[in-house]
């Protein structure tokens, strides 16, 4: 579970504890409604202490010398990151992904090649995940060893595969939910930078 997420929701200890009692059925439960309940409770309290541990590792007076902050050298994933460090697809390993890297850079040389890139960057996704993660890489490094990604169609599909959200649309709507208060923010801005945007806005009202 702590691969996938720190913060699972209450629909995903269900899952797993329902996949736990599907996969031992002796740890089934006949007094619960669905069979685990007491097993879901569990699983919450265990990554709920497992958190805190983790805090207490990572707090300073556990830190070497020179390490200045509770946080350091720890990356933690956010809220929106469902997919933080899946696991490599079935029959696929290390090894194998390494293979698809050195196929996927020889496609991008092909054109008209959308399909066969979208499919090796989502099969090559657990293994560019845990480097990015684990090793955080240079950007130039990542732009060498993934360029695929930079291109606007995987740019949002990766955006899909890490958060399970469209990121246009996703963006797009917040855009509109804070429009109001971002337009009060401009129009309340000073100095040159305030006229500026003073003339643009005028612009676009008289649109």
């Amino acid at each position: 579970m702590v691969k996938y997420t720190k913060y699972p929701k209450d629909y995903q200890c269900d899952e797993v504890a329902a996949a736990l009692t599907r996969a031992h059925s002796c740890l089934g439960q006949l007094g619960s409604k669905t069979g685990f309940w007491g097993w879901k409770q569990s699983l919450k309290y265990k990554m709920q202490n497992y958190r805190t541990k983790l805090g207490r590792v990572n707090s300073l007076k556990h830190k070497k010398e020179g390490q200045g902050k509770a946080a350091a050298n720890i990356k933690k994933p956010r809220k929106a990151e469902v997919n933080y460090i899946p696991q490599h697809p079935k029959g696929e390993s290390t090894e194998s992904l390494e293979n698809e890297i050195i196929d996927l850079l020889s496609e991008l040389k092909k054109r008209d090649n959308e399909v066969v890139i979208k499919d090796k960057m989502g099969k090559t996704f657990s293994h560019r995940r845990l480097e990015i993660v684990e090793q955080r890489p240079l950007i130039k490094d990542v732009v060498n060893r993934w360029p695929a990604l930079f291109q606007e169609t995987e740019i949002n599909a990766e955006f899909m595969r890490i958060t399970t959200k469209p990121l246009q649309s996703k963006f797009m709507s917040q855009l509109d939910h804070f429009s109001d208060k971002l337009m009060q923010i401009f129009k309340s801005k000073g100095g040159v930078k305030g006229q500026k945007i003073k003339e643009v806005l005028s612009i676009i009202n008289s649109v």
